[in-house]
């Protein structure tokens, strides 16, 4: 065959089979046979092998898994991909329809319902239609780079149908499908593996597999939701709309999706799907409810890490009855003292359950549990066991009531209460059991990031009096670790050389790892972007700090606490000698704070001196808000070449265009 004729032939079949994948795994309707396809995909095999200069990324060949990785890159999410807040019962419903109502003036307001998937999510990115990358969620505003993972699902478009724009970033949830987890658990008991314990996970472990080969293996499935980003003005108008589009272009929406008017509509959707979830072939864990227009979810925005516009409405978890051996106690990284139980082990939700949160000692009396009863567990959020209930009927007069301890079981400081707080906390700040959890946070992949610290090395750490605090960690060297237990030459090397390397992470990481009460990674960020760098936050002011959006009380009175203790000062300052990053990159750009005064920016266009995204986080660095599209609530359109359809909005909507150099000398005057 002439090398003409075989180029031609590999792209027609390759077209050919991506269209039976489509109809087969998508649609669900094929119009071919299993042994049809399997020539169609054995034809194109041959043909690659003799032409490989003719192989095509988005080949349905390249879905059965490459080499291994040595590991994930890292993905920026250019719009941060956001955790949903949730409703547990119809009051936690109506009130959060009472509070958009309240925002946007108006009680008439279409609200998309869709089932929400026990899976894991992920951001595909397409150009010009053609699959090139795809990450997990990660933390929100970073994930890991699994595009050869996902290349392997089949309902998954490597190439796009239809007139998708040329950059189109959409998100959706990895699942596998509840006949098929089956399927394989009873392959691997045949062939004497153990088994997974549930969809999720295995799921998740699947997907996060350095070896694409064995992802390629397991019967994930994908469920398109929502986009992410666009350089189309065409997902301008609503949710709803959306997810058509997403349809024409080939991606796998659920069909049971709705689009309704009011809330008691969104409520009769939930009691359907809960009378009815066990007859779907997926793990369904609730309903997502979504403002449908976009105009109403920008005004809405969004508060800390959660859309205010969406809330995912929880089905009742599953229970189970089992008994309560002992109640027992941890110690926090903020020295909060933890209560949890100790249980008969039981399943509950395909997972084996011996141990349960209690949070604390108001929450214990409140349920009148005893060490000894019989209780029902379930696994809130499907994640986290509790206890729900005891059942008095079955006690026999030999159950023990629980008292919380008045000095810490692990340094017998006195323990005592904060103001206005349930906790009971240890009053030593160098206990060393919260000396542990703090390490154990601050070295973990959301903060710091070092390899190396397990729990036992820190343990030894700490019994050999060579960590005090957090940052002692910096202060470490060889001599120092070679009399630790399993601590040869290598793995000394490797930790120092972690550690070293952790002092390039970015201002807000370290801001994460200090295990400041109610500060994880998103407040973190929001702080580090604002006050640029460690002296500005330490001598900041509760009322300064509530003036910032999704900045509450209990967040401000803690930082401002935490900041005014002379050994967490001092810890500050001991991180600053050592060379960890103390401010945000880029100071050498005049920092203004509230400069642009939260007014709406849309950048769009190729950048002469900066990319997308640098210029957008000078924008927020600057105190302005970054929107993807349009409107006629936007104040200012910074376009560079080939700014395309955006700009023509811009125009129509009256909004002020700058250039690249415009704006850099808006935010120096």
């Amino acid at each position: 065959m002439e090398k003409t004729e075989a180029k031609s032939k590999i792209q027609t079949l390759s077209l050919e089979i991506n269209k039976h994948n489509h109809l087969y795994y998508v649609l669900d309707k094929p119009i071919i046979s299993d042994g049809q396809y399997d020539l169609l995909l054995k034809e194109l095999k041959e043909l690659e092998s003799i032409f490989p200069e003719f192989l095509l990324p988005n080949s349905p060949t390249q879905r059965v898994g490459s080499d291994p990785l040595p590991s994930f890159e890292q993905v920026s999410h250019e719009i941060p991909m956001l955790s949903l807040g949730n409703a547990f019962n119809d009051q936690d419903l109506g009130n959060w329809h009472k509070r958009i109502s309240s925002s946007i003036n108006s009680h008439k307001f279409e609200i998309a319902c869709e089932l929400k998937f026990d899976g894991l999510a992920v951001s595909l990115l397409y150009e010009n239609g053609i699959f090139v990358r795809g990450a997990t969620r990660g933390n929100g505003s970073t994930g890991e780079n699994i595009t050869l993972n996902l290349k392997t699902i089949k309902s998954i478009p490597l190439t796009l149908t239809g007139n998708p724009p040329s950059l189109l970033e959409v998100r959706g949830e990895v699942f596998i499908p509840k006949s098929q987890f089956l399927a394989m658990n009873k392959k691997r008991e045949k062939e004497g593996l153990q088994t997974y314990a549930n969809t999720r996970n295995t799921a998740a472990g699947s997907l996060r597999q350095l070896d694409s080969k064995i992802t390629a293996e397991r019967p994930l499935d994908i469920f398109i939701y929502g986009v992410g980003s666009s350089n189309s003005l065409d997902f301008n108008n609503s949710h709803w709309d959306n997810l058509q589009k997403l349809k024409l272009f080939g991606f796998k929406v659920n069909p049971h999706n709705e689009l309704v008017k009011n809330l008691e509509s969104a409520t009769n959707f939930y009691k359907k799907w809960l009378s009815e979830k066990e007859s779907i072939d997926y793990d369904c864990d609730g309903i997502v409810f979504k403002v449908n227009q976009i105009n109403s979810q920008e005004i809405l925005g969004s508060v800390g890490r959660e859309p205010r516009w969406a809330i995912a409405y929880k089905f009742p978890a599953e229970q189970a009855v089992t008994k309560l051996l002992d109640i027992q106690t941890n110690i926090g990284r903020t020295g909060s003292i933890n209560p949890y139980a100790i249980l008969e082990p039981v399943e509950v939700g395909g997972v084996i359950v011996r141990q349960a949160t209690l949070h604390n000692e108001e929450y214990i009396a409140s349920k009148d549990l005893r060490i000894g009863d019989w209780v029902t567990v379930e696994r809130a959020g499907e994640v986290i066991p509790q206890i729900v209930h005891r059942d008095q009927s079955r006690r026999n007069g030999s159950e023990i009531i629980f008292k919380m301890p008045s000095i810490c079981p692990n340094c017998s400081a006195i323990t005592s209460r904060i103001e206005n707080e349930s906790a009971l906390y240890c009053t030593n700040a160098q206990c060393p059991a919260q000396l542990e959890r703090l390490l154990e946070h601050f070295v973990s992949k959301v903060a710091m990031d070092i390899d190396g610290l397990g729990i036992k090395t820190t343990t030894s750490l700490i019994d050999n009096g060579l960590i005090n605090d957090v940052s002692d960690i910096y202060f470490l060297d060889k001599n120092h670790l070679e009399n630790i237990d399993r601590m040869g030459e290598k793995s000394i090397n490797n930790l120092l050389d972690s550690i070293e390397k952790s002092k390039s992470k970015p201002f807000s990481r370290m801001i994460t790892g200090l295990g400041i009460s109610h500060v994880g990674s998103e407040v973190a960020e929001i702080l580090a972007n604002e006050f640029k760098n460690i002296d500005s936050l330490m001598n900041v002011t509760v009322e300064e700090l509530q003036q910032i959006p999704s900045i509450g009380p209990k967040i401000a009175i803690s930082l401002v606490d935490f900041f005014q203790k002379e050994t967490n000062r001092r810890i500050i300052e001991k991180l600053k000698t050592a060379g960890i990053k103390t401010e945000v990159d880029n100071q050498n750009t005049k920092s203004h704070n509230n400069l642009l005064n939260q007014q709406k920016f849309v950048v769009t266009g190729k950048m002469e001196n900066f990319s997308r995204n640098e210029i957008q986080n000078l924008i927020k660095e600057n105190g302005g808000l970054v929107t993807n599209q349009v409107s006629n609530s936007t104040n200012f359109l910074i376009a560079g070449s080939d700014a395309g359809s955006k700009l023509n909005t811009a125009i129509e909507n009256n909004v002020t265009i700058l250039t690249e150099s415009e704006f850099l000398e808006m935010i120096s005057s």
